[in-house]
């Protein structure tokens, strides 16, 4: 199965008065490359939140965001009056010219005259984080098989336009050989004493030079084992990219070898449809 390394997925729900956001974005890399932001209430859990986007996720360039919003009025604030009252007292025995809440603005300001509830991460608070996570990278994964089946009818079609095209260098074979023995017979005639033993030898060595029957075996075989690849296996990204490579030596070497015009106009389209096919590999997990 081909899966797309470009994927999205979000998800959000609430918790005891908080709104949490799970967002995940990627793009093709050759590894994992992961940017985790998280609020500072959930640092202590960052290495689990990685080894667990690490194992669903595999390759790609992801940024995962994990955002907190408080919703509902939550007062953890408590004023230590006792403090409080005892710095105002300290204050006015010094000067005792201003009024009263001058001293208060002042006193509030001092160490632990305000006091805030610990905002510890529990274990329960914990859990439903990860359940968020992993809805997320639920969506993550549909959307990858999503864009994976488009990047699966691209490439079929490209590898198809290549077979096709070699499939039509075929009639163009016999007569290229065939003009090029014309043409060697009329440059020699018009030379005297010529050694036809050794024309003929020149001339097979050339055309040994110029066939292609091997190269479009070897074409037809790469091509049809991209397929087969991409339809039984998962995770082929990387093996997919080798074969193409393979692909591309062949086609250049008909190239090189072709000498003839209608052969180097295949040619040409089956390069066009290769580079399509090596940047839809690179976005293959």
């Amino acid at each position: 199965m081909v899966l797309s390394m470009t994927g999205f997925g979000r998800s959000e729900d609430t918790y005891e008065g908080k709104k949490i956001v799970v967002e995940l974005k990627s793009l093709n890399s050759k590894s994992l490359d992961l940017n985790l932001r998280v609020p500072a209430r959930y640092k202590e859990k960052e290495f689990d939140i990685r080894k667990i986007l690490g194992d669903k996720i595999l390759r790609g360039k992801v940024d995962c965001y994990i955002n907190v919003e408080t919703i509902e009025d939550n007062n953890d604030v408590k004023i230590n009056k006792e403090l409080v009252t005892s710095y105002m007292n300290e204050l006015k025995s010094i000067t005792a010219d201003g009024p009263d809440f001058e001293y208060l603005k002042m006193a509030i300001r001092f160490p632990e005259a305000l006091s805030t509830k610990p905002d510890e991460l529990h274990e329960e608070e914990w859990i439903f984080l990860k359940n968020k996570i992993e809805d997320a990278l639920n969506r993550f994964s549909d959307f990858r098989k999503t864009e994976g089946e488009t990047l699966h009818h691209e490439l079929a079609k490209n590898i198809q336009n290549i077979g096709m095209n070699l499939e039509r260098i075929i009639p163009f074979e016999e007569i290229r050989l065939t003009n090029v023995k014309e043409r060697y017979q009329k440059t020699l005639s018009e030379f005297e004493n010529i050694d036809e033993t050794r024309f003929y030898q020149e001339l097979a060595y050339y055309t040994e030079k110029l066939d292609i029957s091997e190269e479009k075996v070897r074409l037809a075989q790469h091509l049809k084992y991209y397929t087969e690849v991409m339809e039984t296996e998962d995770f082929c990204g990387k093996k997919l990219g080798f074969i193409a490579q393979e692909i591309g030596r062949e086609i250049n070497t008909l190239g090189s070898k072709a000498n003839h015009a209608e052969i180097q106009k295949m040619v040409v389209m089956m390069k066009d449809d290769l580079e399509k096919i090596k940047e839809q590999t690179l976005n293959i997990l």
